[in-house]
């Protein structure tokens, strides 16, 4: 099974583009040894928007002469895909057809009590004294797959402590993944701030009859 820590960097929030994509290879669960890594840029069809720029540094001029971001492709042999917040990245590149392992999802449930749990405030929480230096790219693409994968160390050994023995491989750390994602309180609509438990009957069926419906809040009602 191949796994695959991805993070993207776009035109910005509006109908994304690629600009920058990179990701790491991981061969093993036990230490998450790293057998590639990857990074390269492409030009999307319209320009960035401001807020990207002053994100990710990078300018339209940087781009010229690089290849088309409809020329980006997974490796053939992936089936898992890990991110932060990694659906985001997922769509940016077509939702290809692989299984997501959120580290954001699963940072919110190890670590409740954090005030953030953006993957610079994970940092910041187990690697204090080295955070800076870490971060000081953050929002270049490989270094954050490169954080990312830092940050999985950690919640590997969480998860441990918590089962009493180490994730068996990645099909079960999707599981867990999975099941993290689910939301216990909603967060918007009339009820916002609410568990799900405590949703009326009849706003739990009209939300359920919504075609647009996200499948983790779906996932949430039918519990």
């Amino acid at each position: 099974m191949n796994a695959y820590i991805f993070d993207s960097e776009t035109t910005g929030l509006n109908e994304p583009q690629l600009v920058e994509a990179a990701w790491l290879q991981l061969t093993a669960i036990p230490g998450l040894p790293v057998g590639g890594e990857f990074l390269q840029r492409y030009m999307p069809e319209k320009r960035i928007e401001l807020g990207a720029l002053a994100t990710s540094h990078i300018l339209d001029e940087d781009l010229v002469g690089c290849p088309a971001h409809t020329e980006f492709g997974l490796p053939a042999e992936l089936e898992y895909l890990i991110g932060h917040n990694v659906d985001y990245d997922w769509g940016v590149i077509g939702r290809p057809e692989v299984k997501r392992i959120c580290t954001a999802a699963l940072s919110r449930t190890l670590w409740p009590e954090a005030d953030t749990h953006t993957q610079s405030a994970m940092i910041y929480l187990h690697y204090r004294s080295e955070a800076q230096g870490l971060l000081r790219n953050a929002h270049a693409a490989l270094d954050d797959v490169k954080n990312c994968r830092l940050l999985l160390l950690k919640i590997m050994d969480a998860l441990s402590e918590r089962l009493g023995r180490p994730v068996a491989d990645w099909e079960e750390l999707w599981s867990i993944s999975e099941d993290a994602r689910i939301p216990t309180v909603i967060g918007f609509g009339k009820h916002r701030g609410a568990k799900f438990s405590d949703l009326p009957s009849d706003y739990r069926r009209w939300l359920l009859n919504q075609p647009d419906l996200d499948p983790f809040v779906r996932k949430a009602l039918q519990r």
